[in-house]
């Protein structure tokens, strides 16, 4: 009897404890229901993806629409790697409140959206440069998520973690989790902010991604982009030539090294160290070839029109013939329109800045008569 009166206090305790875990307000049943709801993103159910984060807190759509299987899979693949660990719960029987410190692990949110915004940008100079491209391109929630399932299949993200709260509420016997923006954040890794963010991509990184994607443009996008019609139209054979000839050297000299930036409220100006072909040089030795040239006997024999069709053959000749570079700082002026940086007067700065003092064509209309 004495031994059952020592181990009652004890067992009353345990029992206590019991039934504390077993009440529907117990933490067990809090733990339960955060478990069960995180398993399913966890289990990559689409269903339960979009009660938490809806297709349209990424890229808001003017409507509603029907998701297509490049969408779902967004959300498949981003939460691929997805975990989560709960570390403390905290109950209010009174008010019927409950909030929980859960550890989540996701996808590098911030890397993933630098990554977007630069492939947005690209593609959008790309859509300028080719009427194809734009006809394949309006920004629409669409073309987003197919921008953003190219770099989830293509890219591997690293895995970060953060703490966040998650709260609920009891009512009608059960627990319920309290879904709202901050939620919906904190379980994408924060990529809703990240999207939304202007100065995501810095004013250097933005103006790297232009001078990268216009390095690989052809003679046509290079045109349309940068509209130096006088120099890169290619009317008739001798102007495509030298216009063709022109981008090779383009891409056979050009490169680029940011070296400083100036912010300043929505403008900023960005300094580069720009490498191409030496546009003086080209001008100095076609020059010397035309005066020696127009010199000749040939030149009074030949007549005006076989004169200025020459006076292309030597400018042909010289740009091919050309391997000298040279380096020169140049600046460059963006402005950020609420959503991004972008270039101010985009086609004269890259122009002057790629073909110096060949912006326009040497050979004189005037030979044409």
């Amino acid at each position: 009897m004495k031994i059952v009166k020592r181990f009652l206090p004890a067992f009353l305790f345990v029992l206590v404890l019991l039934l504390a875990g077993c009440s529907p307000m117990g933490k067990s049943d809090v733990k339960e229901v955060i478990t069960r709801e995180l398993d399913l993103l966890k289990n990559l159910d689409s269903e339960k993806t979009q009660e938490y984060v809806s297709y349209k807190e990424l890229f808001p759509a003017a409507k509603d629409m029907e998701l297509s299987a490049e969408v779902k899979e967004v959300f498949s693949l981003f939460f691929r790697n997805f975990d989560y660990k709960i570390q403390e719960i905290h109950i209010d029987k009174k008010q019927k409140t409950a909030s929980a410190s859960v550890k989540l692990s996701t996808l590098d949110a911030r890397s993933l959206a630098e990554d977007f915004e630069a492939l947005k940008l690209k593609t959008e100079i790309e859509a300028a440069a080719s009427s194809k491209s734009a006809e394949n391109f309006s920004d629409s929630t669409d073309d987003n998520y197919r921008l953003l399932n190219q770099l989830l299949k293509k890219n591997k993200y690293e895995t970060t973690e953060e703490i966040c709260t998650i709260t609920l509420h009891y009512k009608n016997d059960i627990w319920k989790i309290d879904h709202s923006n901050s939620l919906e954040n904190d379980l994408v890794g924060g990529l809703i902010t990240y999207l939304s963010d202007p100065d995501i991509l810095s004013p250097e990184e933005t103006m790297k991604v232009y001078l990268k994607t216009l390095k690989k443009m052809d003679l046509e996008e290079m045109n349309n982009f940068l509209g130096i019609e006088s120099l890169l139209t290619s009317g008739d054979t001798a102007r495509s030539a030298i216009a063709s000839a022109l981008v090779e050297q383009v891409h056979t000299n050009f490169n680029y090294k940011i070296s400083e930036s100036t912010v300043s409220g929505y403008t900023a100006s960005v300094k580069a160290e720009i490498t191409t072909f030496d546009s003086d040089s080209i001008l100095d030795n076609y020059h010397e070839k035309l005066n020696d040239y127009l010199a000749s006997a040939d030149a009074v024999i030949d007549g005006s029109e076989k004169r200025y069709l020459k006076s292309y053959e030597l400018l042909l000749e010289t740009i091919e013939e050309n391997e000298d570079t040279i380096t020169a700082s140049a600046d460059f002026h963006l402005v950020n329109d609420g959503a991004s940086w972008k270039l101010k007067d985009a086609s004269a700065e890259l122009g002057n800045a790629i073909f110096g003092t060949l912006v326009t064509s040497p050979v004189s209309e005037e030979s044409d008569e």
